[in-house]
């Protein structure tokens, strides 16, 4: 038993949640009470999570002796020693083969593998080369984000709006520079060099840039909220009152990563209750403005 709870820290289970963004077209298209396409949706979310695990099973072989002078990182399964790197690629594998069960079953469409592959092909080049060549590594972490909303609009062969195309990519920015600016304030702090790609950067260029993409993003969502086609879509212009939330949401993650954290933003939300509490109540007031 104690060995399983290795392989699924191993998978990085609790990073799922960022493929929540896979539903957002689902949502989005007002075509959640279609049931076929909700079966295909959460086919396609199980497909993509297991994905991702490989590519977080990969990432970790591929950095076992780096992970085992990182102060945090040294903890993880194959750093740690509690999982071998042997009986990691054989989980890999295993993944790999259940993924590819699932799209045959499934009878997933060649857009939807498209993307499935692509994303494990640009993973593995991000792990082997591309996250030590500056902006590459962080334009690789957004193309990541993007990926799950164009995955979850082509399960079920809907269009995305061109807004929140854009809110996901000027936010996936904001995320990805303020991770890389956490990691340089820790290198800097504790001495140990966590990342190689963290020598091109300097903080005064990381703190401008995040934060102008994070106004980025709140001009693209409320450009979005007021866009006369979703008014007309989900049958109010009571959107645009979300917007205050967004921007305290935004606010309240600013607040914790200029604190001391590493800036991964999936440990950033869970570590938070209040920043978790926001962001449910932003779900909660969505949820019924559209369904409403």
């Amino acid at each position: 038993m104690k060995q399983i709870l290795n392989y699924i820290k191993l998978m990085r289970v609790k990073h799922y949640i960022k493929n929540c963004l896979i539903f957002l077209p689902l949502i989005f298209s007002l075509n959640f009470t279609n049931f076929n396409m909700d079966i295909n949706v959460v086919v396609g979310f199980l497909a993509f999570s297991l994905m991702c695990s490989i590519v977080y099973i990969i990432n970790d072989i591929q950095d076992v002796e780096k992970d085992r002078n990182h102060p945090e990182k040294c903890k993880r399964p194959i750093a740690s020693g509690k999982v071998s790197v042997k009986e990691a690629y054989i989980l890999a594998a295993v993944l790999m083969l259940i993924v590819a069960g699932i799209v045959i079953i499934s009878k997933m469409n060649y857009a939807s593998i498209g993307v499935l592959i692509g994303y494990l092909l640009l993973n593995i080049a991000y792990t082997k080369k591309l996250k030590n060549i500056p902006m590459v590594d962080v334009i690789v972490l957004v193309a990541s984000f993007v990926a799950r909303i164009i995955y979850g609009a082509v399960l079920i062969n809907v269009e995305v709006s061109n807004w929140l195309y854009l809110t996901v990519i000027s936010f996936s920015f904001y995320l990805s520079l303020g991770k890389r600016r956490n990691e340089l304030q820790k290198s800097e702090s504790t001495g140990v060099n966590v990342r190689e790609v963290l020598k091109y950067y300097n903080k005064d260029f990381l703190d401008k840039n995040m934060y102008l993409c994070l106004a980025l993003t709140i001009a693209f969502y409320s450009l979005w909220c007021v866009d006369p086609v979703n008014i007309m879509k989900f049958g109010t212009n009571y959107l645009v009152f979300t917007v205050p939330l967004v921007m305290i949401i935004c606010m309240k993650y600013s607040l914790i990563i200029e604190g001391d954290s590493y800036g991964d933003p999936v440990e950033v939300l869970l570590s938070d209750k209040i920043l978790l509490g926001l962001v449910l109540l932003y779900v909660l007031i969505m949820g019924l403005l559209i369904i409403i």
